[in-house]
């Protein structure tokens, strides 16, 4: 059993996607088309090729359509669970706590519109060398794609603030974390908050360590986003 077996990936698929409305008001962004699959299909396939057996994804709105697309995982070689978000909705911090129990003590954190091309492995043996309780992947991004949010020097996390960057900070969180669960434990159960706020207070705890990644993320949480998504597996599946 490889060594990333034993941390699950928690996905958060319960955004509203007003972005990209009107494609999501009536499937969830997960399942947005992405040159001819539904993007969550394509996160799951690579999820499985990077050694990756159990998800749970964390559903709101829409969250059926989800479930009945990925079932229990199997058609994808992984096991897949669900966590609902319930009457209103609990943000990207809250569906997480809500989804501790099926999470376990640590565990992978990504977003439901980001495809990620990095190393796992690598990513959780740097988790668990450093010795902190979460570990973030930041890329210099110098506000290429996003506005940067991470001052990162020497290999280390000195603040992540997405709510008020700064121009020191050229480094942008590229989307794939893990997290230790008692972490999470300061923060209301089963009350919205975000896991923005979570990675702030631990960076600037000293308990957030800090990942490298050099090729690019790609997202569809934005028109924008989406088209150059099309293209960069457009052109994977001609190659």
């Amino acid at each position: 059993m490889s060594c990333l077996e034993s941390f699950p990936v928690a996905i958060l698929a319960g955004g509203l996607a007003k972005r990209l409305r009107p494609i999501t008001e009536k499937i969830p962004k997960s399942l947005v088309d992405v040159a001819g699959k539904p993007f969550i299909s394509r996160q799951l396939d690579y999820l499985r090729g990077q050694g990756v057996a159990r998800v749970v994804v964390c559903i709101g709105h829409l969250g059926e359509h989800i479930r009945a697309v990925i079932g229990d995982g199997r058609t994808f070689g992984l096991k897949a669970l669900y966590s609902e978000d319930g009457a209103a909705p609990l943000g990207t911090g809250g569906a997480l706590k809500h989804a501790l129990p099926m999470l376990g003590e640590q565990f992978f954190v990504l977003y439901g519109d980001s495809y990620l091309p990095c190393d796992f492995r690598a990513v959780q043996r740097a988790f668990v060398h450093s010795g902190k309780s979460a570990i973030m992947t930041v890329m210099r991004n110098e506000d290429r794609w996003d506005k940067s949010n991470v001052l990162f020097r020497e290999g280390r996390i000195v603040e992540y603030n997405k709510r008020a960057p700064r121009p020191e900070m050229e480094y942008i969180d590229y989307g794939l974390g893990i997290l230790s669960a008692t972490m999470l434990d300061p923060y209301p159960h089963d009350r919205a908050f975000d896991l923005a706020d979570v990675y702030r207070d631990l960076s600037q705890s000293d308990r957030l360590a800090g990942f490298e990644v050099t090729e690019r993320f790609y997202e569809i949480g934005s028109p924008e986003g989406l088209k150059a998504a099309e293209a960069y597996f457009s052109a994977r599946e001609i190659a």
